[in-house]
């Protein structure tokens, strides 16, 4: 087998003020354990949301990445195309951020960064959130995905019997690195893993009752 590049062991990852900014701490711990370069950036409503989501300190979710990129730095390396990655994942993604990328008129690094992902033609996974959607939120959608971005929501998969909130996380990241080929072993396949093992019916009691019933910086 050959041995991955450089570029192919380094993502962006881009944390937006959309709910469910676990979704990136997560991304972000995951990518450590399988030694996974990260640049991270983070935007100005994506901390405001850490103060409502988690009890975690912006300092400590920096500290998760290899890099980390002041939003506002638009002389960061990863907004030029000429820094080799093999793409971004944003998540969650709000429907500004969204927006932005679907539009080309970027303001932020989070922004710039995916456009310039998509200009070079390499991987763009936007994790959005947002429901209802009305039908400028789909005609944005379309745009992206006809530009190469994949829309990836993080629908929760019920195949797999989650036990917490945890295990819902951990299924929908680990689909979204399976884009990029990286596996860490965290997702249950339908067909492979599906369903719960026998160890885990009989500690919740599902075999005795049949009834239904949460780096550095770059100057």
């Amino acid at each position: 087998m050959n041995e991955l590049s450089p570029a192919d062991r380094r993502l962006i990852i881009g944390i937006s003020g959309a709910s469910g900014v676990v979704y990136g701490v997560r991304l972000l711990r995951l990518l450590r354990n399988a030694g996974v370069e990260t640049h991270l950036v983070l935007t100005k409503t994506a901390e405001v949301t850490f103060a409502h989501e988690t009890s975690m300190k912006i300092a400590d979710v920096r500290a998760l990445a290899d890099f980390c990129h002041r939003v506002d730095d638009l002389a960061a390396p990863i907004a030029s195309g000429s820094f080799k990655t093999s793409g971004m994942i944003v998540a969650p993604c709000s429907i500004r951020s969204m927006s932005e990328i679907a539009s080309g008129v970027t303001t932020t690094l989070l922004t710039r960064s995916a456009d310039v992902v998509l200009k070079e033609r390499r991987k763009l996974v936007l994790m959005v959130r947002e429901t209802p959607l009305h039908a400028g939120h789909l005609r944005s959608m379309t745009a992206l995905a006809e530009m190469g971005a994949i829309i990836a929501p993080p629908v929760p998969a019920f195949y797999s019997r989650p036990d917490s909130i945890a295990d819902m996380v951990d299924h929908n990241v680990g689909r979204v690195l399976d884009l990029f080929d990286i596996d860490v072993g965290v997702v249950t396949r339908w067909g492979e893993t599906a369903g719960r093992s026998p160890e885990r019916r009989v500690r919740s009691g599902e075999d005795q009752d049949s009834t239904p019933a949460t780096g550095r910086e770059t100057p």
